[in-house]
């Protein structure tokens, strides 16, 4: 019997990446807001953070590897504590946290770091919470094809613990549920309960 050939997971960028403009644009954003790049220390700062935004947006590659479910497994498989790290798009100022990423088996199971991976994949472009939470879990869905699909995310957000209200130490918890652990409360409440969330 043949496996399936892996799906190869690629970012989709609407345009190539243009260091130099970055690197410009970056420098006169810091001269209009007063900040002179004149000094040794701050000289090459322009450029810098062209490279680093450029890092954040873009996600490495890598293929979605799956097994047959030859086993018929059919409880939770759950990673939890996945690191995150994206970028607000109203403020494009960071916010880090943890995912807990869970699905039930249908006929096929994951290599397990790629949930790691499809995390990287969305989180790496200007988001918001909610939506890196929900992408996850529908494009899980659509590959995997499982019986349910839990996410939860917590993060905190810099957007507002350094600026704004300055809420020092909040997070903000989002999650998606679908299929069987959405549905049914038994699966919910052990999704919630082996992600370590109080539901």
């Amino acid at each position: 019997m043949t496996s399936a050939p892996a799906l190869h997971v690629a970012h989709e960028s609407t345009g190539e990446i243009d260091l130099g403009a970055a690197e410009q644009a970056a420098g006169e954003l810091l001269r209009a807001l007063g900040i002179s790049t004149d000094s040794e220390s701050l000289r090459g700062t322009p450029g810098r953070m062209a490279r680093a935004y450029a890092e954040l947006f873009t996600p490495r590659p890598f293929d979605l590897t799956t097994f047959p479910n030859e086993e018929g497994y059919d409880e939770l498989v759950l990673a939890r504590s996945i690191p995150v790290r994206s970028v607000c798009e109203h403020h494009l100022l960071p916010f880090v946290g943890t995912a807990h990423v869970g699905y039930l088996p249908g006929d096929r199971i994951l290599g397990l770091s790629k949930l790691a991976r499809v995390v990287e994949h969305f989180a790496c472009r200007p988001q918001v919470q909610e939506r890196l939470t929900k992408q996850v879990a529908d494009w899980l869905s659509e590959q995997l094809q499982p019986k349910g699909v839990g996410v939860v995310i917590e993060a905190e957000h810099t957007c507002m613990t350094l600026r704004g209200v300055q809420a020092t130490g909040s997070n903000t918890v989002t999650s998606t549920l679908l299929g069987t652990l959405r549905q049914d409360a038994r699966s919910r409440q052990e999704f919630f309960a082996l992600a370590g969330v109080n539901a």
